[in-house]
């Protein structure tokens, strides 16, 4: 019940930041794919479908960190 309790207060904290910034990905994708968003697709809306054309043509350029995050997400259900 108690962790049942701080899920809930942790959905109430959180809801209206993600309501205001809806983003995709994780944390680990902006962490290690930033400075190849800057670098391959700079001007391009991050949350756009023209982000991932960009990423997917520029995937052997990537970093390697941001590859693997990549490889990461995508495993665990991320599109």
């Amino acid at each position: 019940m108690r962790s049942l309790i701080l899920a809930f207060s942790l959905i109430a904290i959180t809801a209206p930041v993600s309501a205001q910034t809806p983003e995709r990905g994780n944390a680990d994708l902006q962490t290690y794919c930033a400075g190849d968003a800057l670098q391959f697709c700079a001007g391009i809306d991050p949350n756009s479908p023209q982000m991932d054309a960009c990423f997917k043509k520029n995937l052997s350029q990537m970093s390697p960190n941001c590859r693997r995050a990549i490889d990461a997400y995508e495993k665990a259900g991320g599109k």
